[in-house]
């Protein structure tokens, strides 16, 4: 099955009541775990691939490449879309689509408002010309996104009326609590805000930094709107503490496929169990 834009998987996840998890790629076995998840469940899946971790891999034609050669050797029928998360510019978000993407995050919610529209609207033009979904943010998402570090700043609904109505994004990323990699306490999500946005917008909402929250706040949070969470830290360190143990067991081990190999296990784990709590198995 070709590569497909994220528009239409997400505004069946809102109108049927469920999730599409993006789920960030880091390497080989990240992408062969998400992959084989989806399949195995039998649900749609959005791949996340920063700049950072696009450049890791060689660059974004690589990775497109990378992930259309698996779908291949692995037979995938179920849709999947290939996502820049947090797309810092115009100019990598063009680099992103020519390459293969098919969807995009242009990320201008640093900027002021005007700014953010003039930018996510020159986003829209090329991306849709192409066939590409967009994803925008307004607010501020707490914590570290790939050396990017910020404090929460709430999306002002009305801004996201705004933003939406003179942009035509497809999804809407409104920070509303959550933070981008490990929880100190629990999570604070502004749920009032989410419903009044998702109420004026009409849109896919996304929740970003879905790692570590409870699973009745996913549940509310699908409730009211949103259609699209982001999970990436909650795999780091499950493939992490398997490669830990290992080489911390056996000090003689030097093949990687001895370490890797349990590693993607564990995060194809930690992917199917995430699967079933957004409830997009068995959708595609």
């Amino acid at each position: 099955m070709p590569l497909v834009s994220m528009k239409e998987m997400l505004i069946k996840a809102k109108s049927e009541g469920y999730a599409v998890g993006q789920f960030n790629i880091n390497n080989l076995e990240f992408t062969q775990a998400i992959l084989l998840a989806a399949e195995e469940e039998k649900s749609p899946v959005i791949l996340g691939v920063s700049e950072g971790a696009g450049k890791y891999m060689g660059g974004f034609i690589a990775v497109v490449n990378m992930v259309k050669g698996l779908m291949e050797s692995y037979k995938i029928t179920v849709p999947v879309a290939i996502h820049l998360d947090h797309g810092s510019s115009f100019e990598k978000c063009k680099e992103a689509v020519d390459a293969g993407f098919t969807s995009v995050m242009i990320d201008a919610s640093h900027h002021p408002f005007e700014e953010n529209v003039k930018i996510t609207t020159q986003v829209v033009e090329y991306a849709h010309s192409k066939g590409v979904s967009v994803e925008a943010e307004l607010g501020s998402v707490g914590g570290d996104e790939d050396g990017v570090i910020g404090g929460i700043i709430y999306a002002d609904p009305q801004e996201c009326k705004a933003l939406v109505e003179q942009t035509e994004i497809d999804c809407l990323a409104p920070a509303l609590g959550s933070v981008h990699g490990p929880y100190k306490g629990e999570p604070n999500l502004g749920f009032a805000e989410m419903e009044e946005i998702s109420k004026l917008t009409d849109l896919p909402l996304v929740l970003h930094g879905g790692t570590g929250i409870p699973t009745k706040d996913i549940q509310r949070s699908i409730s009211l709107g949103t259609a699209k969470i982001n999970v990436n830290t909650e795999n780091q360190i499950a493939a992490t503490k398997v490669i830990r143990e290992i080489l911390e067991n056996d000090k003689k081990v030097y093949d990687p496929r001895k370490y890797l190999a349990p590693a993607r296990d564990a995060i194809k784990a930690t992917v199917i169990g995430k699967m079933r709590e957004f409830g997009s198995s068995q959708k595609a």
